[in-house]
């Protein structure tokens, strides 16, 4: 007795022996459609995993170079620089007189559940130069520099601390607007801020170490060095997804073939 093998795009088919001793087809018939879609599914998420295993690579590279520069000996700041971006997430010295008459408040943050804002100050050098300086967190009753008059250091200083190039920011979608007039930023417009402060800035912001200062505020050390690197476990959820695709094309297949 002769089985009858037919053969269909997208199907496979296999002849075996069943228990009563006829013969029983077993096929696999995923359809033309859904194994297009499928192919198209597995093209984007792989892709998708692919694509974050290179950030992964770059991200890597980005914290050991971040981590190299941030265990380095702090290096004088430059009154002028050609290659801005590069003193990025550098320990840096600056030296300078605060102009407090000309103090800025930044943003809002909350220090033990108390909210606040970061101080700018800029920090005219010697030779006329002039830099932000981040000094820190000031909780929101002690914003008016009146209210802590002992951290209005005069003459010139020193400060140490974190730089951070700003020529290239950008507001998120739900930054609010800064509002010159009132000194209060939420986001570093240097166009905006020299015509304010009447001031040429550098495109870096310094943000000041947590050596103390007179009276304890502003509250210095507030920088925040670490990057997330969750690139891996995307990677990791994409090719995933992938092999569950896979599968379940594979179970619609058998399924579709045994109702056929």
């Amino acid at each position: 007795m002769s089985v009858a093998k037919r053969f269909l795009p997208t199907s496979w088919s296999r002849s075996q022996r069943s228990p009563s001793g006829g013969a029983a087809t077993r096929r696999f018939a995923p359809g033309l459609w859904p194994t297009v879609a499928t192919l198209i599914g597995l093209f984007v998420l792989l892709g998708l995993g692919t694509w974050q295993l290179d950030r992964l690579g770059w991200k890597r590279a980005l914290i050991a170079e971040r981590d190299a520069n941030l265990a380095s000996p702090p290096e004088i700041l430059p009154a002028a620089s050609d290659a801005w971006p590069a003193w990025a997430f550098r320990r840096v010295i600056v030296e300078g007189a605060f102009r407090h008459d000309l103090e800025q408040l930044f943003g809002i943050a909350a220090i033990d559940g108390q909210l606040g804002h970061h101080v700018l100050t800029p920090l005219v050098r010697p030779d006329g130069a002039a830099v932000l300086v981040d000094r820190g967190w000031v909780p929101a009753d002690r914003a008016h520099p009146a209210a802590r008059r002992e951290g209005l250091v005069d003459g010139r200083v020193q400060v140490t601390g974190i730089a951070r190039y700003r020529g290239d920011d950008r507001p998120g979608w739900f930054t609010p607007d800064n509002r010159p007039g009132q000194g209060h930023w939420y986001w570093y417009d240097l166009g905006a801020l020299e015509a304010a402060l009447g001031l040429e800035l550098a495109p870096v912001v310094i943000e000041a170490d947590a050596t103390p200062n007179p009276g304890g505020l502003p509250l210095g050390g507030q920088s925040r060095t670490e990057l997330t690197d969750n690139h891996l476990p995307y990677a990791i959820t994409w090719y995933g997804l992938a092999a569950g695709l896979l599968g379940v094309w594979i179970s619609f297949g058998l399924a579709r073939g045994r109702r056929e």
